[in-house]
């Protein structure tokens, strides 16, 4: 069996309130060759006997699951992340098929995200992810289970492993690449200035804010890059504050 260069790849399951699609997870994760489930704040018990059963051989990647409260915290250390969603939620940015998508994840720390079995991703949470993809299905019946859907993606995955050609400076590009937490910082540090300066309201700063990261989503920037961004917020604070004590 191919060990994938994707088993960089997390598998990202929030709120799930299902053992059995958790165990069944696990197991086409150890079919195509995956091995990091991550679940946020789970509903059920992901490591009692009815997500074991399900799992069959894929138990150690239950038993090795990393359980966290909040999505940013499962993306920590991630370069590249793409959520899944079946409803358009009046996303700027157009749904994805996932075999066009998904190898955009392979050769980075990157992550998969599946929202609940019930109501998916809110937009909160899609805000976290760079790309969207849906599973296209018939308009009668368009919602898949939780496992399936994980299913068709880690195959897809998996085929764009087979087929990937070799390229030598895809590893420079990935250890330049800041990484998701990294340009969450950022995030925070630029909304608290610009709400500052009043260039946002508390009222409309989450819908502007979506802008900017849609923006810094599409210019994939350097550590050093976003490193230079959060001093300038600080020179422009230590301005501020200067200009407060000076009344100048």
């Amino acid at each position: 069996m191919l060990k994938l260069e994707s088993t960089q790849i997390r598998i990202v399951l929030v709120e799930a309130k299902g053992p059995l699609n958790v165990g069944s997870v696990a197991r086409i994760m150890k079919n195509m060759g995956l091995n990091h489930l991550v679940l946020v704040n789970p509903q059920c018990d992901p490591y009692g006997a009815e997500a074991r059963q399900m799992a069959v051989h894929g138990v150690e990647i239950l038993e090795k699951a990393t359980i966290v409260p909040t999505l940013p915290e499962a993306l920590k250390g991630c370069h590249r992340a793409i959520a899944t969603t079946s409803l358009d939620r009046s996303l700027p940015t157009h749904l994805e098929n996932p075999k066009h998508s998904l190898p955009w994840l392979l050769g980075y720390s990157g992550a998969l995200i599946f929202g609940r079995e019930d109501r998916g991703l809110t937009n909160v949470e899609l805000n976290y992810a760079q790309r969207f993809v849906r599973i296209q299905s018939d308009d009668s019946y368009p919602s898949l289970n939780l496992a399936q859907a994980v299913a068709i993606c880690c195959y897809e995955l998996y085929q764009a492993q087979l087929n990937q050609e070799n390229n030598p400076q895809s590893q420079a590009n990935r250890d330049l690449e800041a990484s998701l937490d990294v340009l969450e910082a950022y995030y925070q540090d630029l909304e608290t200035i610009l709400l500052k300066i009043g260039y946002l309201y508390p009222h409309t700063a989450s819908s502007r804010m979506e802008k900017f990261r849609r923006l810094y989503n599409r210019a994939y920037p350097s550590t050093q890059e976003v490193a230079m961004l959060r001093g300038m917020i600080r020179q422009i604070n230590w301005a501020l504050s200067n200009y407060d004590h000076d009344g100048t």
